[in-house]
């Protein structure tokens, strides 16, 4: 089930996306995260170019929605075997991709879920992996990096320091959730830029991945809560 908040796009638009997604991905479970079925890609690359080949435009970003990334999966797994985190609270899955942690919220009982992308593929894959899955996730293409994420109660994020860029707009957005009172839960598979000093380390897990997306068939991934200021 799903409410989508879309870009200033047609409704056939946003049908045309859920069909792509459908007609490019299989369903099937998560490794390590069972509980959850998501749509997945085979091949990276041949995915790549058929979303470029699809929009008819190249440099679009990867399929980030079309996987399971180890950061997500971890967040995923400690959400499943954590309902008390989630359970009657409002929750941001920031930087969603396939929407997997959002929908592991979902399933543990989440009195609502916002998945936010900036990937109009991703927002279309956050829907049908909602359906494929029976839960309500309402996704939004939006970047919400510059405020603080309210009003959920729980932020949570997979993935989302693997460049230096990138980890300078989301730790701010992460400290500000956290200073009105969010917790605030990151799974990272040993990324470069985690300023690790100000996170307290919840959990640690072997995470099998797609080794042509990795460097490994397995990555060692940890979920971080960020400390408290």
């Amino acid at each position: 089930m799903l409410n989508e908040t879309r870009p200033a796009e047609s409704a056939a638009t946003a049908r045309s996306d859920r069909e792509f997604v459908r007609r490019e991905t299989v369903v099937r479970p998560v490794p390590f995260v069972p509980e959850v079925n998501l749509h997945m890609a085979e091949d990276a690359i041949a995915l790549w170019e058929t979303t470029e080949d699809a929009r008819g435009e190249r440099g679009l970003p990867p399929p980030f929605w079309a996987f399971a990334w180890a950061g997500g999966v971890g967040v995923a797994r400690y959400v499943l075997d954590h309902p008390e985190l989630v359970g009657g609270r409002t929750v941001l899955d920031l930087a969603a991709g396939s929407g997997l942690v959002g929908i592991a919220a979902a399933l543990r009982g989440a009195a609502s879920v916002r998945a936010a992308e900036i990937d109009a593929y991703a927002v279309a894959a956050i829907g049908v992996n909602a359906e494929a899955n029976g839960v309500r996730v309402d996704a939004a293409f939006a970047d919400l990096l510059d405020g603080d994420g309210a009003p959920a109660e729980v932020v949570l994020a997979g993935d989302v320091f693997y460049e230096r860029a990138m980890a300078a707009r989301f730790l701010p957005f992460l400290e500000r959730a956290r200073a009105r009172g969010a917790v605030v839960i990151v799974g990272d598979p040993g990324r470069a830029y985690l300023p690790r000093g100000r996170f307290t380390e919840l959990a640690e897990y072997e995470v099998p991945v797609v080794a042509d997306l990795e460097d490994a068939a397995l990555k060692t991934t940890t979920v971080w809560s960020l400390a408290g200021g």
